[in-house]
């Protein structure tokens, strides 16, 4: 039972709909939180959301998904009501990919989905291709599954990211305290592809209520520039390297068009094209990068068919592989 499960608190809530758990699985600086739906033996999806939000980005697709599934969905190290990571210590891909490894270890998931938005989308990119008999379907919500980097400006971005660490340890880092009202107009500002429920629902998790008002609960750190980069030939390799079925839900008003620049454009037809020609799936859908929360009717059933469709032919094959075998 995970209830058992060492390291794993599952925390109850009165308010919580929907049979709603909360989950904190203990890390060596603190604690990664998320919430859970979904009976327990049903067939484990772990959810991973983007860049600056948190897990409360699935509170309304989740629920139009199958419900024999189990899903997952954690608030990144840094992000929600997670703890943030120890000083001195970046945000990078590669360290998400860790703390996805630390989740899944405590959870002991053999097998699972993943369903990543945006940065969680290349976080489950990477993990799939690093431990690819692990993941049996990988649906991607406005992700490219991987976000190359220009070989001539690598090692400049990656300085930037060094100078950038130093800079904001030196510097006295000031909580601001707003009325919700201002912490929710800073959230919309910040964030045009939100509407203003979907705002208010990423608040749940991502304030916290302090004396005089609330305070955003996301580390500063993850503002700076990420230097955990890879070139264009190592993204593709990396995909080669993943197993499972992949759904690349693009919304044609989404990140396509906040990455439009000549050099992005062509990394993105090379990454497109190689998800074709190994046979995954790509759709476009109507909406904007938050679609998935804003309007969950038009990813839900595309999600749901895809995870019924794999997942279960995934397992019959190795039903009957193993039938075979005996």
């Amino acid at each position: 039972m995970m209830q058992a499960l060492k390291g794993v608190r599952h925390i109850s809530s009165t308010a919580m709909k929907q049979a709603v758990s909360e989950l904190s699985v203990k890390v060596p600086w603190g604690e990664i939180r998320g919430k859970v739906w979904g009976p327990e033996h049903g067939h484990p999806v772990l959810c991973l959301h983007g860049w600056a939000d948190n897990c409360g980005t699935f509170n309304t697709l989740i629920p139009l998904l199958p419900k024999d599934y189990q899903y997952v969905a954690v608030d990144l190290p840094g992000h929600g009501r997670s703890s943030h990571r120890p000083p001195g210590v970046p945000y990078t891909f590669p360290l998400y990919v860790m703390d996805v490894c630390r989740v899944v270890d405590a959870l002991q998931w053999s097998k699972f989905s993943i369903i990543g938005h945006s940065m969680g989308g290349n976080i489950a990119g990477i993990f799939g291709a690093l431990y690819p008999e692990m993941v049996d379907a990988i649906v991607l919500l406005d992700s490219f599954g991987f976000l190359p980097s220009s070989m001539k400006e690598m090692s400049t971005v990656i300085r930037q990211g060094f100078d950038e660490l130093i800079q904001f340890e030196k510097k006295e880092q000031k909580t601001i305290v707003y009325t919700y009202e201002k912490a929710l107009e800073r959230l919309l500002d910040a964030n045009q592809t939100l509407s203003e429920e979907s705002a208010k629902i990423l608040l749940e998790r991502g304030v916290i209520e302090v004396e005089g008002g609330v305070i955003f609960s996301r580390d500063l750190r993850i503002k700076l520039k990420n230097i955990g980069r890879i070139s264009l030939e190592q993204s593709l390799d990396m995909q080669s390297r993943i197993k499972a079925s992949v759904l690349v839900l693009l919304a044609d008003d989404g990140l396509e068009k906040m990455f439009d620049q000549p050099e992005l454009n062509n990394y993105k037809s090379a990454i497109f094209q190689a998800y074709r020609d190994r046979n995954h799936t790509l759709v476009k859908v109507q909406g904007s990068h938050h679609v998935h929360l804003n309007n969950p009717e038009a990813v839900a059933p595309l999600v749901s068919d895809f995870l019924q469709t794999k997942v279960l032919s995934h397992s019959s094959t190795l039903t009957n592989n193993l039938t075979t075998k005996l």
